[in-house]
Order: structure tokens, then C-alpha cells, then sequence
């Protein structure tokens, strides 16, 4: 099975919503330009950023089509899968490989906290599902509640032919590294999944990062893995302290408004989070701005 495409900065694309909370194909196809001028290698489509948990399975196949036709053969997509119910996992593997996208991201379910074997089935499953579409799997601790382990993990990779890489959001770098080392021998590829940390998952040996910052600063993420990859490390890395502290500003917003605030900031227009979330209130949001300042962005 071919990997070679995963690789490089590939954004959990927000999803634009109009007032009415219909998904606004305007500036979804707008956003996507954006970030493919900005040096983009791939779109995940309905990762966390991507607000999934707010849309109904016809939302997505819509948002999905529209992307699909948008990015034009450009640059790999990729469909999150996040539901908690095996069944619906599948529905939504088929309906994305239906469709035409390169892979899927698979995240741990939900709020739920399923053994070890559990696990192993429910990820099983879905792949087996798609037999012939690339599977990555998609370790959210932070968000599911659990991690998936590094025996899991190992075992699928060498076991299951088309789960061939993951995202750690971990944000643990032995893990990551864990991940990187046990697997390299079926050339499992791994992708970091927190910003501030993509020089460091370069270092060791990921091979991309996952990232909401290319939503709206995709030249600069992108210059970390491209100065990275041809040799400038000093580079690279200069461009990793740039991007931190704009970083880690969302932090101090609820999950994961920030990230369409800083698109909306820099003039995207991509319409607030779906309800409950909120825009940022007004004093964190000139904060943000004054980050995007402070690093010649705005």
C-alpha cells in the first residue's frame, strides 16, 4: 500500500457555518485555498477543529463533497472519523472511501472508556472495513480520557495492513517517540499532533504534524517542516518559537473556538463555533491579535 503521500502539514480544516449553522460553502471552499496557498500537504476533513461531534452524518457527507471538489486532486484528503458506536464508524469509513478520499483518521471513542480488547476491536473493525484505504489511527488522551497504548498500537501496526500510521496528540514526546521506534520496521508513519511540538516530532522522526495553526497560519507552519526537511534546522526551529506563543494563547479559550477566532482575526470568515461554543470574548481575542502582531502576521 502506497504512503509516501503522508506526510508534511496537514490542517484539521475548521468548518465554516452560517448564522443558521448550515455549513458555508463560500468560505469552506475559501479556506481551503487559503491553506493550499499557504504550502498545505493534506486536509483532514472533521477532525476535532473540524467540529464533528456537532454534525449529522448527511452534514458531513455535504462538507465532504464540497472539499473534495474544492481541493481538486491538489493535495490528499482525509476524513476524521470520531464517533463512539462501531457501526457508524464503518458507515462513515465506506461513505468517505465512496467518495474518493486518500485515507482516514481514526480517533478512540468518547467518553466511553473501553478495555484494551475493546479497543482493539472497535479500531479492527473500521479498518477492515476499508480494506483498502490507508487507516491512521488517532491518539487524543487528552480529549478521549485515555490513551491508546504503545502494545496496541504496535500490534495493529504489524498485524493490519492498512493501519499504516497514527496521530499522537499525546503531546508526550516518549511516546511519541515509542510509537516512532517500535514501528519503524513496517514503516508505520506518525504524525505529531501539538503544535508547539513539530520540530521536536521531526527531530525523532515523525514524518508530519496534524495541525489547527495552519487554519490561519499556514506559511508559517509550513516553513517548519519545509525549512526542516532542506536542511535548515536553525530555521526551522526559529519558525517553531514564532509559532508558540500564538500557540499557546488558544489555550486560554474553550476548546475549539480559538481556532476559528484567529481565522476570523486574520479575515477568513469563517463564522462562529457551532452552539454551545462561543467566540472568544473580546479581551482574549485582542490578545490574539496582539500575538499575530508581535510575530509580523497581521
Amino acid at each position: 500500500m502506497d504512503t509516501t503521500f503522508i506526510k508534511g502539514i496537514i490542517p484539521p480544516i475548521v468548518t465554516p457555518v452560517t448564522q443558521e449553522e448550515a455549513i458555508d460553502e463560500k468560505a469552506l471552499r475559501n479556506q481551503i485555498d487559503f491553506m493550499i496557498e499557504g504550502g498545505i500537504s493534506g486536509l483532514l476533513a472533521f477532525g476535532s477543529n473540524g467540529e464533528f461531534y456537532m454534525l449529522s452524518e448527511q452534514e458531513m457527507a455535504e462538507g465532504l463533497q464540497i472539499m473534495l471538489n474544492q481541493v481538486a486532486g491538489r493535495i490528499p484528503v482525509y476524513m476524521g472519523i470520531g464517533a463512539i458506536r462501531t457501526s457508524t464508524c464503518v458507515r462513515l469509513a465506506q461513505m468517505a472511501q465512496k467518495m474518493g478520499v486518500q485515507g482516514i483518521s481514526v480517533l478512540q471513542p468518547m467518553f466511553i472508556k473501553p478495555t484494551e480488547e475493546e479497543l482493539r476491536n472497535h479500531l479492527l473493525t473500521i479498518a477492515q472495513a476499508v480494506p483498502s484505504l490507508p487507516v491512521l489511527l488517532y491518539n487524543n488522551p487528552g480529549k478521549a480520557g485515555y490513551p491508546m497504548s504503545q502494545n496496541l498500537v504496535e500490534g495493529l501496526a504489524h498485524t493490519v495492513t492498512n493501519i499504516v500510521g497514527m496521530k499522537d496528540s499525546s503531546g508526550d514526546m516518549t511516546q511519541t517517540i515509542e510509537f516512532i521506534r517500535r514501528n519503524e520496521d513496517v514503516g508505520f508513519k506518525v504524525m505529531c499532533g501539538k503544535d508547539t511540538l513539530i520540530y521536536s516530532g521531526l527531530s525523532v522522526g515523525a514524518v508530519g504534524a496534524v495541525c489547527s495553526t495552519a487554519n490561519y497560519v499556514p506559511h508559517l507552519v509550513c516553513s517548519i517542516y519545509d525549512r526542516f526537511v532542506s536542511g535548515d534546522l536553525k530555521g526551522s526551529l526559529e519558525a517553531q518559537f514564532t509559532l508558540n506563543p500564538i500557540r499557546l494563547q488558544m489555550d486560554r479559550s474553550s476548546f475549539p473556538v480559538a481556532t476559528k477566532d484567529y481565522a476570523n482575526i486574520i479575515g477568513q470568515q469563517v463564522g462562529s463555533p457551532i452552539l454551545p461554543n462561543m467566540p472568544s470574548p473580546p479581551d482574549l481575542q485582542d490578545q490574539m491579535r496582539r500575538q499575530l502582531e508581535l510575530a509580523g502576521l497581521l
